[in-house]
């Protein structure tokens, strides 16, 4: 089940949250289509800046798109102008009023899906797999995850037959519902064909702190 369930979805209303927060009855559809052509928007136009997850928040006729990035610097721009760029092209999308805020991802090397799109850039460039997956294992442990397991599938190494790589080091626990665990994938696109990537990474466990109950009287039998 831990591979066939995904880790975020597993998890949700449980220790995760949606990434979309609102609810319509009416225009449910046409404002899920709009939040998809968000995403769908920033991570192709920002492909280089490191978009680690888009969140949306929509309140009656407004709508808030939160974007987590690696290099604010290059969506913000000088003075901020990339943003009030970005937010025109964004509410051309959309017929709520928009604002748009970015968020820093402090460490790269910790981001599940930061870390798939590194190594799958990494084989683009024509970099050992093996080198590339060893070397983001490494570089996680390094900055203190409590555990990472990494999966490259496809024609590796320019192979005829296509075929998976595996590589994992501390805990994993996909079965744990408490289990903080954040999941990324990407694709390489190389010259014999695409490889995909998929990264789990573990980053302790979240427990709820639990209320001491007062001492309930003994009732006597006697």
């Amino acid at each position: 089940m831990g591979q066939k369930t995904h880790p975020y979805g597993f998890r949700l209303g449980v220790i995760k949250t949606w990434k979309s927060k609102w609810y319509e009855d009416k225009q449910y559809a046409r404002w899920l289509h709009e939040d998809l052509a968000l995403k769908r928007e920033i991570r192709q136009k920002y492909a280089h800046a490191g978009i680690a997850d888009v969140e949306i928040e929509r309140a009656a006729n407004k709508a808030k798109v939160i974007v987590h990035t690696a290099r604010p610097g290059i969506i913000i721009g000088k003075r901020g102008a990339g943003v009030e760029q970005l937010k025109q092209e964004l509410q051309k999308l959309t017929q709520n009023e928009l604002f748009v805020d970015i968020v820093e991802v402090r460490k790269a090397e910790t981001n599940a899906k930061l870390v798939a799109e590194n190594v799958a850039t990494q084989i683009e460039r024509r970099v050992a797999f093996r080198r590339a997956l060893k070397k983001a294992v490494s570089t996680a442990m390094k900055f203190g995850v409590r555990g990472i397991k990494i999966v490259a599938g496809g024609r590796l190494g320019g192979a005829e037959i296509a075929r998976t790589e595996k590589y994992r080091e501390g805990r994993v626990p996909l079965h744990t519902l408490r289990a903080d665990i954040e999941f990324g994938e990407a694709t390489a696109h190389t010259t014999a064909g695409t490889i995909g990537i998929k990264c789990w990474i573990f980053k302790g466990e979240i427990r709820e702190a639990r209320r001491r109950r007062p001492a309930q009287p003994v009732p006597d039998r006697f």
